[in-house]
């Protein structure tokens, strides 16, 4: 029961925004999408929401859960590699494993992390990171992809709020509307990284979103933004 309960904790500090992990820094592509007009209001928001939670969300869930199951990360990094077309998006995934690794040595320190900060010194990507972070933390596979669905929506909706002034009980609700989905994602996630331990990355989802490839590259080019993406 004690291990239980650490355990819970854990995953709360883990997924807590307020985890020095650098991504209020970033709005999931949100930024772009309410410039171009894409997110207008809650509505907007939540199918903005849903796609990244299918898509780009399922993705990272899947990369993050096979790290906390004891896959190399080194081969999952790679795979993340593949799954990211965009330039930026994979600059930014490298930007962002490098600060979450600084919080996590900070926080759950252990050899994975280490090597793992040897090995990439220029950055892993963030969901290889989270996993490790989640192993590391005494998480299970699910909790690590948790953790990644509910960042890949998070981010957008706090930025949604800054960027529109959106009421941010709106914003909240439109987190809470797509909780099934959530779950319905992270057990497709880690049956999905289950799998991948006897089969290899290969099987891990590819799912992709081309549109938030071709907003990122645009915002990235930016010479004025409030987010870093």
């Amino acid at each position: 029961m004690a291990g239980a309960q650490a355990g819970r904790a854990a995953l709360l500090v883990l997924a807590d925004g307020r985890f020095p992990a650098g991504g209020h820094a970033h709005s999931g592509g949100a930024e772009q999408a309410v410039r171009a007009g894409r997110i207008r209001d809650a509505h907007d928001l939540a199918e903005y929401c849903r796609g990244r939670l299918h898509t780009a969300g399922l993705t990272a869930a899947a990369l993050a859960a096979a790290a906390a199951g004891g896959l190399d990360p080194l081969e999952l990094d790679a795979a993340a590699d593949a799954r990211t077309p965009s330039p930026a998006l994979r600059a930014t995934a490298r930007r962002l494993g490098r600060q979450l690794m600084r919080a996590a040595r900070a926080t759950w320190p252990g050899p994975e992390l280490t090597a793992l900060a040897t090995a990439l010194p220029r950055g892993a990507h963030q969901p290889v990171v989270l996993g490790l972070t989640a192993r590391s933390a005494a998480l299970t596979p699910e909790d690590a992809a948790y953790c990644a669905l509910y960042e890949a929506v998070s981010g957008p909706a706090t930025a949604t709020v800054r960027l529109l002034g959106l009421d941010p009980f709106e914003a909240t609700a439109v987190l809470a509307r797509l909780a099934p989905e959530l779950d319905e994602a992270a057990a497709r996630a880690t049956a999905r990284a289950a799998r991948a331990a006897h089969e290899g990355t290969d099987v891990l989802p590819a799912a992709a979103g081309p549109l938030l490839d071709i907003a990122a590259e645009a915002h990235a080019a930016w010479p004025v933004r409030l987010f870093a993406s």
